[in-house]
Protein backbone atom coordinates (compact mmCIF):
# COMPACT_ATOMS: atom_id res chain seq x y z
CA UNK A 1 0.00 0.00 0.00
CA UNK A 2 1.52 3.48 -0.95
CA UNK A 3 0.50 6.71 1.09
CA UNK A 4 1.39 10.41 0.14
CA UNK A 5 2.18 12.38 2.75
CA UNK A 6 2.29 16.50 1.84
CA UNK A 7 4.48 18.36 3.97
CA UNK A 8 5.44 22.32 3.13
CA UNK A 9 9.25 21.95 3.18
CA UNK A 10 9.67 24.50 5.54
CA UNK A 11 7.80 22.38 7.88
CA UNK A 12 10.02 19.51 7.91
CA UNK A 13 12.02 19.05 11.03
CA UNK A 14 14.35 16.24 12.31
CA UNK A 15 11.68 15.07 14.45
CA UNK A 16 8.73 14.63 11.82
CA UNK A 17 11.14 12.53 9.51
CA UNK A 18 12.51 11.11 12.77
CA UNK A 19 8.51 9.95 13.03
CA UNK A 20 7.97 9.02 9.80
CA UNK A 21 11.24 6.43 9.96
CA UNK A 22 9.25 5.09 13.09
CA UNK A 23 6.41 4.55 11.79
CA UNK A 24 7.42 3.71 8.06
CA UNK A 25 10.61 2.38 8.32
CA UNK A 26 10.62 0.05 5.41
CA UNK A 27 9.35 2.82 3.30
CA UNK A 28 10.88 4.97 0.87
CA UNK A 29 10.85 8.86 0.49
CA UNK A 30 10.20 10.22 -3.08
CA UNK A 31 10.78 14.27 -3.00
CA UNK A 32 8.50 16.02 -5.65
CA UNK A 33 8.77 19.92 -5.23
CA UNK A 34 6.99 22.24 -7.36
CA UNK A 35 8.33 24.54 -9.47
CA UNK A 36 5.57 27.24 -9.11
CA UNK A 37 7.53 30.25 -7.72
CA UNK A 38 5.74 31.00 -4.75
CA UNK A 39 5.41 35.08 -4.39
CA UNK A 40 8.34 35.89 -1.95
CA UNK A 41 10.59 34.10 -4.65
CA UNK A 42 12.96 36.15 -6.27
CA UNK A 43 11.50 37.63 -9.64
CA UNK A 44 13.26 37.68 -12.60
CA UNK A 45 12.99 40.97 -12.59
CA UNK A 46 14.69 40.67 -8.98
CA UNK A 47 16.79 39.39 -10.46
CA UNK A 48 18.18 41.37 -13.00
CA UNK A 49 18.39 44.38 -10.47
CA UNK A 50 20.23 42.56 -8.42
CA UNK A 51 23.05 42.21 -11.78
CA UNK A 52 22.71 45.83 -12.05
CA UNK A 53 24.33 46.44 -8.81
CA UNK A 54 27.51 45.13 -10.00
CA UNK A 55 30.00 48.11 -9.83
CA UNK A 56 31.90 48.37 -13.19
CA UNK A 57 34.04 51.48 -11.75
CA UNK A 58 36.68 49.27 -10.54
CA UNK A 59 36.84 47.07 -13.69
CA UNK A 60 40.48 45.06 -12.25
CA UNK A 61 39.12 44.65 -9.13
CA UNK A 62 36.40 41.18 -9.48
CA UNK A 63 35.85 41.64 -5.63
CA UNK A 64 35.26 45.71 -5.54
CA UNK A 65 32.65 44.98 -8.82
CA UNK A 66 30.78 41.72 -7.17
CA UNK A 67 30.49 43.23 -3.74
CA UNK A 68 27.33 45.70 -3.73
CA UNK A 69 25.78 42.89 -5.42
CA UNK A 70 26.75 40.12 -2.54
CA UNK A 71 25.91 42.76 0.24
CA UNK A 72 22.57 43.52 -1.12
CA UNK A 73 21.60 39.56 -1.66
CA UNK A 74 22.96 38.59 1.70
CA UNK A 75 20.73 41.13 3.26
CA UNK A 76 17.92 39.30 0.82
CA UNK A 77 15.47 36.56 2.24
CA UNK A 78 17.45 33.58 1.73
CA UNK A 79 15.23 32.09 -0.76
CA UNK A 80 16.40 35.04 -2.48
CA UNK A 81 20.32 33.21 -2.61
CA UNK A 82 18.97 30.49 -3.51
CA UNK A 83 16.65 31.88 -6.40
CA UNK A 84 19.88 33.81 -7.45
CA UNK A 85 21.64 31.07 -7.81
CA UNK A 86 18.62 29.00 -9.78
CA UNK A 87 18.13 31.69 -12.29
CA UNK A 88 21.61 32.75 -12.49
CA UNK A 89 22.25 29.00 -13.78
CA UNK A 90 19.23 28.84 -16.16
CA UNK A 91 20.84 31.57 -18.11
CA UNK A 92 24.14 30.12 -18.13
CA UNK A 93 22.56 27.27 -19.57
CA UNK A 94 20.67 28.82 -21.89
CA UNK A 95 23.47 30.42 -23.34
CA UNK A 96 25.67 26.39 -23.39
CA UNK A 97 25.48 26.37 -27.14
CA UNK A 98 27.87 25.18 -30.12
CA UNK A 99 26.78 28.93 -31.79
CA UNK A 100 27.42 30.81 -28.96
CA UNK A 101 30.82 29.08 -28.20
CA UNK A 102 31.74 29.90 -31.81
CA UNK A 103 31.79 33.39 -31.06
CA UNK A 104 33.79 34.43 -27.76
CA UNK A 105 36.67 35.93 -29.67
CA UNK A 106 40.40 34.24 -29.76
CA UNK A 107 39.49 30.84 -28.10
CA UNK A 108 35.85 30.33 -29.71
CA UNK A 109 35.00 27.07 -30.22
CA UNK A 110 35.46 24.91 -33.57
CA UNK A 111 36.11 21.41 -34.38
CA UNK A 112 39.48 22.62 -35.41
CA UNK A 113 40.07 24.56 -32.82
CA UNK A 114 42.79 22.77 -30.19
CA UNK A 115 42.43 25.55 -27.79
CA UNK A 116 38.88 25.80 -26.80
CA UNK A 117 38.48 25.57 -22.70
CA UNK A 118 35.20 25.02 -21.38
CA UNK A 119 35.94 27.09 -18.44
CA UNK A 120 37.20 29.84 -20.09
CA UNK A 121 33.12 29.88 -22.08
CA UNK A 122 31.43 29.27 -18.79
CA UNK A 123 33.35 32.33 -17.81
CA UNK A 124 32.62 34.22 -20.92
CA UNK A 125 28.75 33.17 -20.83
CA UNK A 126 29.23 34.96 -17.08
CA UNK A 127 30.26 38.36 -18.56
CA UNK A 128 27.12 37.90 -20.85
CA UNK A 129 25.11 37.74 -17.91
CA UNK A 130 26.96 40.10 -15.81
CA UNK A 131 26.45 43.06 -18.72
CA UNK A 132 22.68 43.13 -17.74
CA UNK A 133 19.14 41.80 -19.20
CA UNK A 134 19.09 43.90 -22.27
CA UNK A 135 22.95 42.64 -23.73
CA UNK A 136 22.41 38.96 -22.61
CA UNK A 137 18.70 38.80 -23.88
CA UNK A 138 20.67 40.39 -27.39
CA UNK A 139 23.18 37.64 -27.08
CA UNK A 140 21.36 34.90 -26.26
CA UNK A 141 18.63 36.07 -29.25
CA UNK A 142 21.91 36.27 -31.44
CA UNK A 143 25.15 34.20 -30.78
CA UNK A 144 27.19 36.74 -32.69
CA UNK A 145 27.03 39.29 -29.74
CA UNK A 146 28.50 37.11 -27.20
CA UNK A 147 31.25 38.90 -25.45
CA UNK A 148 34.65 38.88 -26.60
CA UNK A 149 37.97 38.03 -25.07
CA UNK A 150 35.98 38.47 -22.08
CA UNK A 151 34.99 36.70 -19.09
CA UNK A 152 33.62 37.44 -15.54
CA UNK A 153 34.13 34.03 -13.17
CA UNK A 154 33.08 36.33 -9.91
CA UNK A 155 29.58 35.80 -10.84
CA UNK A 156 29.64 32.27 -9.50
CA UNK A 157 31.10 33.27 -6.42
CA UNK A 158 28.19 35.62 -5.73
CA UNK A 159 25.38 33.57 -4.17
CA UNK A 160 28.02 31.19 -2.04
CA UNK A 161 29.63 34.59 -0.48
CA UNK A 162 25.85 36.10 -0.09
CA UNK A 163 24.68 32.94 1.97
CA UNK A 164 28.20 32.77 4.32
CA UNK A 165 27.71 36.48 5.22
CA UNK A 166 23.88 35.92 6.15
CA UNK A 167 24.01 32.52 7.18
CA UNK A 168 28.13 32.17 8.86
CA UNK A 169 28.09 28.85 6.48
CA UNK A 170 28.94 27.68 2.58
CA UNK A 171 25.91 27.18 0.41
CA UNK A 172 25.52 23.81 -0.05
CA UNK A 173 22.69 23.82 -3.06
CA UNK A 174 23.21 22.06 -6.42
CA UNK A 175 20.90 24.15 -8.76
CA UNK A 176 17.99 22.65 -11.25
CA UNK A 177 20.32 23.61 -14.57
CA UNK A 178 24.01 22.56 -14.51
CA UNK A 179 25.96 25.27 -15.86
CA UNK A 180 28.87 23.16 -16.80
CA UNK A 181 29.74 23.54 -20.75
CA UNK A 182 28.37 20.93 -23.21
CA UNK A 183 25.38 20.77 -20.27
CA UNK A 184 22.88 21.73 -22.68
CA UNK A 185 22.70 18.71 -25.10
CA UNK A 186 20.10 20.37 -27.49
CA UNK A 187 22.48 23.27 -27.57
CA UNK A 188 25.72 20.89 -29.04
CA UNK A 189 23.07 18.50 -30.44
CA UNK A 190 24.59 19.04 -34.33
CA UNK A 191 28.29 19.94 -32.51
CA UNK A 192 31.97 17.79 -33.14
CA UNK A 193 32.33 17.88 -29.66
CA UNK A 194 36.53 17.85 -28.35
CA UNK A 195 37.31 14.67 -26.86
Amino acid sequence: MSNIIRYPLRNISPETISDLQEKYPNASVRIELSDDPREDGLSEAAFWDLIAKLDWSKPNDDEAIIEPLVEALSKSPLRHIYDFKDILAQKLYLLDTAAHAAHIGEHAYSPENDFFSEDGFLFARCCAVANGQQFYEKARVSPEFMPKNLEFPALLRVANEAHRRARGILLRYVSTYSIETFSNKNGWAAAQLPE
